[in-house]
């Protein structure tokens, strides 16, 4: 028993190490990636220093930023998914299929409609009032799953998912009547951050999620063994001292903020919730102490090779990297949908 958890230890920590060393090299794939091409060696003398002024510009301003918060919100929607898939004991679950998405997506698209914030793009405090406005949407898309779920005090997992569904069409349907109000510039921009995409992002983007991120993922690591729990059947669960729905409550929370703070920056980004803890699973098993850690790791791995693939493939036109990450969740949730059903 001990040379086992010695042996899952070892293998939590490769697999953790394995996953850093790709993200680095995925990072210096991505900062050559675009129309702009910058050797290596231009790019290590930059970094310390002794590049150009235009070099400087296309890698502090540009690349950089998008780099970091392709990883940054492909951790947050990653562990989001973990902890959905943990609170509702279902292998389908992701923020977006969920409709969780959908809900911040369409504060956002309201906040636009009406305050007419075209410029939220390069207005800082617009910019860290956004994840305040998709937090509110991804909180009302989860209370009304919740609610519309609970039946006779408990949540089945066929159930939690259909209701998820029917929110989500309900709030993509919503999104659709208040774009077609908006000016056809403001339509396009819509359309694209909806897609998912973080193009156009800098470091102010990056300072707006970096916090919420430190408190949240933390926090549900902190909560991991709880998740644990929760996977046995609620009398079991209750016997051994938790407190069921209040547990289940305060997780969902957590992974729907987290979500929502990720909405606000990078869109709808779909499937990725799904993929990286399933992935994450067959790699390190299925305690969430490790499969929350590997979860991150994988899913700002991801994150960051569709973006980069999005930047590449049709250049120099971009795929919005949801659409990217929606191609390859699909075929994968399909294949799930047909094992599990």
């Amino acid at each position: 028993m001990r040379n086992r958890t010695i042996h899952s230890d070892r293998k939590f920590r490769m697999v953790l190490l394995l996953t850093l060393l790709l993200t680095l090299v995925m990072m210096a794939v991505s900062i050559n990636a675009g129309q702009i091409r910058i050797p290596l060696g231009t790019v290590i003398d930059t970094l310390f220093g002794g590049g150009t002024p235009e070099d400087e510009l296309t890698l502090f301003q540009f690349r950089l930023p998008r780099i970091v918060l392709a990883v940054l919100v492909g951790m947050g929607i990653a562990v989001s998914g973990a902890m959905l898939q943990g609170i509702s004991q279902n292998p389908l679950a992701d923020p977006g299929i969920l409709g969780i998405n959908s809900g911040a997506g369409f504060a956002v698209v309201l906040y636009m409609f009406f305050f007419q914030a075209t410029t939220f793009l390069n207005k800082w405090a617009s910019v860290f009032l956004m994840p305040a406005i998709a937090l509110l949407g991804a909180f009302l898309a989860a209370f009304l799953i919740y609610a519309i779920s609970l039946k006779k005090g408990k949540i089945t997992p066929v159930r939690l998912l259909l209701v998820g569904i029917g929110i989500n069409s309900a709030f993509g349907a919503g999104l659709i009547v208040f774009q077609m109000k908006m000016e056809p510039v403001d339509f396009m921009k819509a359309i694209v951050w909806l897609s998912g995409t973080i193009w156009g992002t800098n470091w102010t983007f990056v300072g707006a999620v970096l916090p919420w991120l430190c408190v949240l993922i933390p926090l549900a690591w902190y909560k991991s063994r709880m998740l644990d729990l929760l996977q046995f059947n609620d009398p079991i669960s209750t016997g051994v001292g938790l407190h069921v729905e209040r547990e289940r409550r305060l997780m969902l929370l957590i992974s729907v903020a987290l979500a929502g703070v990720c909405v606000s920056v990078g869109g709808g980004i779909t499937f990725l919730g799904l993929i990286a803890p399933h992935i994450a699973r067959k790699l390190v098993g299925a305690r969430h102490a490790r499969v929350l850690p590997a979860t991150a790791a994988i899913g700002g791995l991801l994150l960051l090779t569709a973006d980069t693939l999005g930047r590449v493939v049709m250049s120099p036109m971009e795929i919005p990297v949801g659409l990217v990450v929606s191609i390859l969740g699909g075929i994968y949730f399909v294949y799930l949908l047909i094992r599990t059903t």
